[in-house]
């Protein structure tokens, strides 16, 4: 079964046919909305700020759910002028300069960390325009980066973000195949004569929304 995990892109999309179900789990309950044949679970739902999700309860209910592929779709700025604000980018692999949540409190696992490549490609091919390949980076938030530490992040990434890598470690670890799917809302601080805001970031989701409905409906459809 797919799973899409949205963020701020998703928050005013009309959404198919779904009921909400509220799943506990050994790390908190988290809230779901159930389809027929998917499932979709919007991580800023309920007004929670990126450091505060519970990664960890939100990617074990899709798995309880039966969810065996996730699609994360995450708001990012760029990090590269080819990655203008409105283009779509489907990630090669990822990093994070932050701690990466584990479901293994008490044992010692090593697990690969990845996108899969299957998944990523599918996934490319699916929305039109999508430019596949790159590195996502995620810094813990709440704040945006400084100019130093854009500059430094450009040295290895793309797109930057605060979600997507703490999903796809967790994803990894459940044995789930995962891909994220990233919406360019604006160039990092320093990038741009424009400054960079949180205000900003949200009205150019929204502006998106259509855009986003339309791709999720045909993920559903086709992923």
């Amino acid at each position: 079964m797919l799973a899409i995990v949205g963020g701020t892109s998703l928050l005013d999309c009309p959404l198919p046919p779904i009921r909400e179900r509220t799943v506990p789990t050994p790390f908190g309950s988290a809230s779901v909305l159930a389809g027929d044949d998917f499932l979709l679970l919007l991580r800023h739902g309920d007004g929670r700020p990126p450091h505060r999700v519970n990664h960890r309860a939100n990617l074990s209910a899709l798995a309880l759910l039966g969810a065996d592929r996730v699609v994360l779709v995450g708001s990012t700025g760029s990090l590269r002028a080819e990655h203008a604000p409105g283009s779509l980018l489907v990630p090669a692999d990822y990093a994070t300069t932050t701690t990466v949540p584990t479901i293994h409190d008490r044992a010692i696992v090593h697990v690969c960390p990845g996108f899969s490549d299957v998944l990523s490609r599918r996934l490319a091919a699916l929305v039109p325009g999508t430019h596949h390949g790159g590195v996502y980076v995620q810094t813990p938030g709440p704040r945006l980066e400084t100019r130093a530490e854009v500059r430094a992040l450009a040295q290895y990434a793309d797109v930057v973000g605060m979600t997507c890598a703490s999903e796809a470690a967790l994803a990894n670890e459940l044995e789930l195949e995962v891909a994220a799917l990233c919406t360019v809302e604006n160039y990092a601080h320093g990038l741009d004569a424009c400054p960079v805001s949180f205000e900003a970031i949200v009205e150019a989701a929204r502006a998106n929304a259509d855009r986003m409905a339309a791709i999720v409906q045909r993920l559903i459809g086709k992923l």
